[in-house]
């Protein structure tokens, strides 16, 4: 068995190399191509059903819009049904046929099915589900004073887009639709001081990334990775105490439209600002130094392990930051 291993380590380096050295040329060129093709023949939404959770604000609320611009109906799902009445009206007024407003929590198993089965039995069929509902946890790991207060981190994060999408595939599946994954840089740029909410999305990525798999060509993922956009809660104290105060940020606007035209394009990842995929080369290919990195952040915050964050009686998230708590829109 070891000679079996030692040949595999071998054998794989001179894969390696080999594939840096011609494989990578070719895939890249074919990339490139592939990538203007279909922005050529971009899908047309006109006519189709969109199905949006946590959309009564950030990317959630401004991707309502940019489908209803390209003429597209809506279910809008979240907790806040009046925040989601004056989005879906607004949608309607940018070009939507018609937007319906659904309260719901995706962290609880039945809302997903009751959402899923009211938008169906409205517009009679679904043709692109976005999983873009999100809370965060704020607050080093080993001063949570309660453990069981990330439990929700990953009932929304994960569980939440895991069983929409769940009771949404039959109907996906009719419509050779399309799942969005709106997941996080966090996913593979760990910063500390949100420990749960990176692992909730790394779950999530790896969960969708295994169904593309599954599904082969039968539905298209679009796994979204944006770095820290302009919504409600991106606040200069959020940033502060999550140490992403030096990362800039990016508009909202802005990334609800790439995001549109790269599931448009058919494409399977979009990391947005663009400038942010060079950091994951940087993370894949040094990763020593940017785990230094990420230290010394943490320590120029002077929050290593000095300050206790929250306790069982002050739920460390967001929501105890904002008056008016609501899913996080990444």
């Amino acid at each position: 068995m070891d000679l079996i291993h030692k040949f595999l380590i071998i054998a794989s380096g001179i894969l390696s190399v080999i594939s840096c050295i011609f494989v990578l040329p070719i895939l890249s060129l074919f990339r490139i191509l592939r990538f203007c093709i279909r922005s050529v023949l971009r899908e047309k939404l006109a006519g189709k059903v969109v199905l949006i959770t946590g959309a009564s604000s950030g990317i959630g609320e401004h991707l309502a819009y940019e489908y209803a611009k390209h003429g597209a109906s809506l279910a809008l799902v979240a907790r806040r049904e009046e925040l989601l009445a004056t989005v879906a009206e607004k949608a309607k007024e940018l070009g939507a046929p018609e937007a319906i407003v659904i309260k719901a929590d995706v962290s609880k198993l039945q809302d997903c099915k009751r959402f899923v089965d009211e938008t169906i039995n409205h517009f009679g069929k679904l043709d692109c589900l976005v999983n873009n509902a999100g809370i965060i946890t704020i607050g080093l790991f080993e001063e949570e004073g309660c453990i069981t207060n990330y439990t929700s981190i990953m009932n929304v994060n994960f569980w939440g887009s895991v069983n929409a999408t769940h009771f949404a595939l039959p109907h996906l599946r009719n419509c050779k639709g399309r799942i969005v994954v709106i997941g996080s840089t966090g996913g593979w740029f760990n910063m500390p001081g949100i420990s749960v909410y990176n692992a909730s999305k790394v779950a999530q990525q790896s969960f969708f990334e295994t169904l593309r798999i599954e599904l082969a060509s039968d539905v298209g993922i679009t796994i979204v990775t944006p770095g820290v956009v302009t919504t409600p809660l991106a606040s200069d104290e959020v940033l502060s105490e999550s140490n992403l105060w030096w990362i800039p940020r990016y508009s909202v606007e802005d990334c609800a439209k790439a995001i549109v035209n790269s599931a448009r394009r058919g494409d399977e990842y979009l990391t947005e600002p663009a400038w942010m995929q060079s950091v994951f080369i940087w993370v894949m290919l040094f990763p020593e130094i940017m785990n230094i990195v990420r230290r010394l952040i943490l320590i120029a915050s002077g929050k290593t392990s000095s300050q206790k964050w929250k306790s069982c009686n002050n739920i460390g998230s967001l929501e105890s930051l904002n008056p008016n708590p609501n899913p996080k829109n990444d």
